[in-house]
């Protein structure tokens, strides 16, 4: 599990909860009808706004923000260095072994295309595809949250609305407009915490996860016509290394070649 995005969420609730227990009762902020407005509003904006199979994907994305993922780019490299010597001393055909150890099949996809094709460009069109393709899958699922981020605040409004209209048919009786404009205004309060609590920052954790999953295959993509260039290790490393920050670098050849 992903901590700092249960620990964000349960903190921001936490203390917005905190500020509205110090200035009166919770139930205050409940309302059925209100929630009802807000949440079908959003739903139903989105379904328009996306296919079917796209909005109920969304459940399973929504659980990759949860899933604590680790990209390490430093041990990808480490890893070519390792296969960059093998290859040149047992030959390429020696890395069908760890493609058929690895646990990761796009870099077990990518040892074995350079095993069967001698040709760099079918290896880095096939891949650049298949990269591509998968961030426009990560893209999509983005722009649905902060589509839903867009939409709930809008129908907060629209619940806004109606409540005032509620109770401006009210006006007879001069009691119920205060608790009335009370009830009016959740619907926004509950689109303006959607929005800025789970929608939106859901969309920017799963963009950030998928700058990072790309960065990772792009870098099995060059470590892999590296070694089929039969390019040193020293020289891969460096090559890799272009995809780091300084400060990111590891080398396995000491300080000097970061």
């Amino acid at each position: 599990m992903d901590l700092g995005t249960i620990f964000g969420i349960i903190f921001g609730f936490s203390l917005i909860a905190i500020a509205i227990t110090q200035g009166g009762g919770m139930s205050w902020f409940l309302d059925g009808p209100s929630a009802l407005i807000v949440l079908g509003g959003t739903f139903g904006a989105t379904l328009v706004n996306y296919p079917l199979k796209d909005f109920l994907g969304i459940f399973s994305v929504a659980k990759n923000v949860f899933r604590r993922v680790e990209y390490d780019p430093n041990r990808i490299i480490a890893q070519f260095v390792q296969m960059s010597r093998v290859a040149r001393r047992d030959g390429i055909l020696s890395l069908q072994q760890v493609a058929e150890k690895s646990r990761d099949p796009f870099l077990a996809k990518a040892i074995l295309l350079i095993i069967d094709t001698p040709d760099p460009a079918v290896v880095s069109e096939i891949l650049e595809t298949e990269i591509d393709a998968l961030a426009e899958r990560h893209r999509k699922g983005a722009d649905i949250f902060t589509t839903m981020g867009n939409f709930a605040p809008a129908m907060g409004l629209l619940g806004t609305l109606i409540g005032l209209i509620q109770m401006l048919r009210k006006m007879h009786d001069p009691s119920t407009i205060g608790p009335s404009m009370a009830l009016a205004l959740i619907t926004t309060f509950y689109g303006v915490i959607l929005a800025n609590l789970v929608f939106i920052p859901m969309a920017g954790k799963l963009r950030d996860r998928s700058a990072k999953e790309i960065l990772v295959k792009q870098l099995i993509l060059n470590g892999v016509l590296s070694l089929q260039a039969g390019d040193h290790p020293r020289v891969m490393e460096q090559k890799l290394h272009s995809f780091l920050s300084p400060r990111e670098r590891r080398s396995a050849f000491g300080e000097g070649y970061k």
